[in-house]
C-alpha cells in the first residue's frame, strides 16, 4: 500500500491501491466510490476508448481516478497489467464470465502474482447459472428479482427507475461492501486474497429482504399498487399539482398524517375525511388528496409544507436538486472542474472523502502511475 502523504490524499481508504479494468455502469461507479473514499484507483482503459459514448471529461464516474491505456490482448499490455496487479490491493472487472480468464487476467493468474489481492467481479447474472453468459441490462435484472414488478400504479405497467436500483444499488454497492469485507480479511495476519462475485440479481434480491418477510407474514400483497409502500396507500405516494409538478407524500405515522391532513386542508370545507385505516376507503381518500393538490402549484405546496412534520416533499428534477435548501446547506452537491456533481458519501468525521481530481482522460496519467507504482515500462512508447 502507498501512504496518504505520497499523493496528498485523504479519506479512510488512503493508501489502498485499486486496478480497475475499464467497463461501463456498475464497475466504474464502484471504483469511483472507492476513489472518493481516498483509494488510489488506476483505470486501465482500452485503446479506442469506452463504448459508453460520454465525453470523458464529463464522465463523473471516472473522477478521483488516474488512467493508463493498455492493449490487454497484447503480450506487453498483459505483462504491464499483471505488474499493476502485483502492486494492487484490489482489482475490479466487469466482463462476462470467462473473458478475464481468456485475457490472462482471471483470478488464478492475478492471485498467483498477488496472494492478498481482493478480486472484485461485477456482473448482472453472476458467474454461473443458465443466463451467466448472456447479455443483459439493469431493467432485465430487476425484472426477474421481483423488484421491477413492485413499481408503477396498479392499472399501469411497471417503470424502471433509470438504472439506479439494479446497476448501482444492487450491483455497485454490494460489490464495494464485499470488497471492503474481503480487504479486512486479507489484512489479517493469517488472511489471504479472494474473489468477490457481485451479481446484480443477487444484490437486488437481497434488497427486498424486508418485503419477503412481510409477504410471508401476510402483510404484503403480491400485486402492484396494493401495499403501504408501493403507491397503494393514499398517504404514501405522488400527486400532481396545478402546474404539472408533483409532490411526494410519506405521511405514514398517525401524528405525521394528522399534520399532513391539517396543512393540506382536507375537511376544511366541512366534507368528511375518509378513514385512513379503512382499506375500502383508500380510493375515496386518494381522490380527496389528489383534488386538493391540484388546486395549487408545486412551489406553493412546497411553501405550505416546508419545515413541517407532514413528510411531504417536492419532486425535483436532476437540475433542480442541487439548489434544494437542505441539500445546499449540507453541500450534498459540489462544483468541481466545471461539473455539478454529487459529493462523496457517506461522510467521515476524521477522514473525509473529497472530489480531488476531474474525470480521468484515457491515458492521461501513464507517466505518474509508472513512477508512483514503480511499474517498469508502463510509460514506454506503445
Amino acid at each position: 500500500m502507498t501512504t496518504a502523504e505520497e499523493h496528498g490524499r485523504g479519506g479512510p481508504l488512503a493508501g489502498v491501491r485499486v486496478v480497475e479494468l475499464a467497463g461501463i455502469g456498475p464497475g466504474p461507479f464502484a471504483a469511483m466510490l472507492l476513489a472518493d473514499l481516498g483509494a488510489d484507483v488506476v483505470r486501465v482503459d482500452r485503446p479506442g476508448g469506452s463504448a459508453l459514448g460520454i465525453e470523458p471529461a464529463k464522465d463523473v464516474t471516472n473522477r478521483n481516478k488516474r488512467s493508463v491505456v493498455l492493449d490487454l490482448k497484447s503480450e506487453d499490455g498483459l505483462r504491464t497489467a499483471l505488474d499493476l496487479v502485483e502492486r494492487a490491493d484490489i482489482l475490479i472487472e466487469g466482463y462476462r464470465p470467462g473473458v478475464a480468464e481468456r485475457l490472462g487476467l482471471g483470478p488464478d493468474a492475478c492471485l498467483a502474482r498477488n496472494g492478498r489481492l481482493v478480486y472484485g467481479r461485477m456482473t448482472g447474472w453472476g458467474q454461473d447459472g443458465p443466463l451467466a453468459h448472456t447479455a443483459g441490462h439493469d431493467i432485465g435484472y430487476i425484472a426477474v428479482t421481483g423488484a421491477l414488478g413492485i413499481t408503477g400504479s396498479a392499472d399501469g405497467p411497471p417503470y424502471a427507475p433509470a438504472n439506479l436500483l439494479g446497476d448501482y444499488a444492487g450491483g455497485s454497492l454490494y460489490l464495494v461492501i464485499g470488497i471492503l469485507a474481503a480487504l479486512q480479511h486479507a489484512a489479517r495476519e493469517d488472511g489471504a486474497g479472494q474473489v468477490v462475485d457481485a451479481a446484480i440479481v443477487d444484490g437486488t434480491s437481497h434488497l427486498s429482504a424486508m418485503l419477503h418477510g412481510m409477504l410471508a407474514a401476510g402483510s404484503w400483497q403480491d400485486r402492484r399498487g396494493s401495499n403501504l409502500l408501493d403507491g397503494g396507500s393514499p398517504f404514501y405516494g405522488v400527486y400532481a399539482t396545478s402546474d404539472g409538478g408533483h409532490m411526494a407524500v410519506g405521511a405514514l405515522e398517525p401524528q405525521f398524517y394528522a399534520e399532513f391532513v391539517r396543512l393540506l386542508g382536507l375537511g376544511e370545507d366541512g366534507a368528511e375525511v375518509p378513514d385512513r385505516n379503512d382499506f375500502a376507503a383508500w380510493g375515496a381518500l386518494r381522490d380527496a388528496v389528489a383534488t386538493r393538490f391540484a388546486t395549487r402549484t408545486r412551489d406553493e405546496w412546497d411553501e405550505v409544507f416546508a419545515g413541517s412534520d407532514a413528510c411531504v416533499a417536492p419532486v425535483l428534477s436532476l437540475r433542480e436538486a442541487p439548489a434544494h435548501p437542505q441539500l445546499a446547506a449540507r453541500g450534498t452537491f459540489v462544483e468541481h472542474a466545471g461539473l455539478t456533481q454529487p459529493a462523496p458519501a457517506p461522510r467521515f468525521s476524521a477522514t473525509p472523502g473529497a472530489v480531488r481530481r476531474p474525470p480521468a482522460e484515457p491515458g492521461a496519467h501513464t507517466a505518474e502511475v509508472a513512477r508512483d507504482w514503480d511499474v517498469p515500462g508502463l510509460d514506454a512508447p506503445r
